[in-house]
């Protein structure tokens, strides 16, 4: 078998969680995950897809061969494989049945949110998970997967949050590459726009669940003077041109501003005693400001400076692995993260301790925790053996 199939995350002959991936465009490449991934019965399947892929057709196959498991995907701006960065694959983690079990909540149109609607439904959810799982699988955590292209993951994952209480939240914005043109989710084979679909899990894996940035908050600072938050716009900061006045505090020229510029000097706002990347995705040519997250009128942001993003990495991770070793780690990460990596031409270093820490997943374009939607971070759950394996 190809050894980029093989799927560590195995305690003796019983598989808990199953890692595969092939090329997106690979024959039969369904069926080779289904392969890779031995005869164990599965709760629930994730799918992290290229945009360039056949999403529809794909996911509408793996919900055929997976015909007793329940099938979630979603494009992505790469993927995290087997090696660390991949692009151009399908990278697929399953959940074995013995071990945990799933509920699934679709939440659509984004576009007519009722969010009073979205905490019942979510609500509902939780509860028939409790029933459904018993006290067998003690341990819980809920994944989201959600149009990247929305605009609505902000208000989205704080209902959601409010109607899971104390069960962790974590997820991704699917994404389109650098085109920024279509975003797909699927559920079950059928492909949905405008929409997310929270994955609700029980299971008998100790889990954690993390987010984590290499960013540090310097002592400058702005206010947005001037915003249109539904469309994440700024047209002003400190009651001058947006794009202008980021380019004065960077000490650069407007025209110099590109996507490396917005990964390589994040600016952050303070929430709960913590800062958060609010990531610039790019200037338009009047000037705005264009956001990847919630933004408004007197917030206060402080421009950021980055850490050693390889050690810092090696770091945040081996911390999770400090007591016990995770099965894997199941991690949404940021594009303007991968774009950093491009930059600094450390992706080979980054991609090692990506595979030694059994990281997989895919970049976003937005990362949510809990309650809060934020970009540049990664945000994940570790998912270890169970108790006395």
């Amino acid at each position: 078998m190809d050894s980029s199939l093989m799927h560590p995350g195995a305690l003796g002959c019983d598989t808990i969680v199953a890692r595969a991936e092939v090329p997106h465009d690979a024959p039969d490449a369904i069926g080779r995950l289904r392969r890779a991934m031995g005869e164990t019965r599965l709760a629930l399947v994730l799918f992290f897809v290229a945009p360039e892929a056949d999403f529809d057709g794909l996911m509408a196959e793996a919900s055929r061969v997976f015909s007793e498991t329940r099938c979630v995907g979603c494009t992505t701006a790469g993927e995290i494989g087997m090696g660390g960065y991949v692009s151009g694959s399908i990278v697929a983690i399953g959940f074995a049945a013995d071990h945990f079990h799933a509920v699934l909540q679709i939440v659509t149109p984004l576009d007519d949110l009722d969010s009073t609607a979205c905490v019942s439904q979510t609500v509902r959810a939780r509860a028939w998970l409790g029933t459904q799982a018993g006290d067998a699988l003690p341990n819980e955590f809920a994944f989201l997967a959600v149009d990247g292209l929305s605009l609505k993951e902000d208000e989205l994952v704080s209902a959601i949050a409010a109607g899971l209480g104390p069960m962790p939240l974590f997820g991704g914005s699917a994404a389109d590459g650098e085109r920024y043109a279509q975003t797909l989710i699927s559920c079950d084979g059928i492909t949905l726009r405008n929409a997310a679909v929270v994955c609700l899990m029980r299971t008998d894996c100790p889990v954690r669940v993390f987010r984590l940035d290499h960013f540090e908050p310097t002592d400058r600072r702005m206010v947005v003077t001037d915003a249109d938050p539904a469309r994440r716009i700024v047209h002003q900061i400190n009651a001058e041109v947006a794009a202008e006045e980021y380019a004065r505090i960077l000490g650069c020229r407007v025209e110099d501003l590109t996507a490396s510029t917005f990964a390589g000097n994040p600016v952050v706002v303070r929430i709960g005693g913590q800062h958060h990347v609010r990531a610039i995705q790019c200037a338009e040519a009047n000037g705005d400001l264009q956001f990847f997250s919630a933004i408004d009128e007197g917030l206060v942001l402080t421009l950021a400076q980055s850490q050693d993003m390889v050690a810092h990495l090696d770091r945040e991770l081996a911390a999770l692995a400090h007591e016990t070793e995770p099965l894997t780690v199941l991690a949404c990460d940021c594009i303007l993260r991968r774009t950093e990596v491009q930059q600094r031409q450390i992706g080979p270093q980054i991609s090692r301790i990506l595979a030694a820490h059994r990281v997989v997943g895919f970049s976003t374009y937005g990362e949510q925790i809990n309650g809060l939607h934020v970009n540049q971070t990664m945000t994940g759950v570790a998912i270890y053996p169970p108790n006395g394996r």
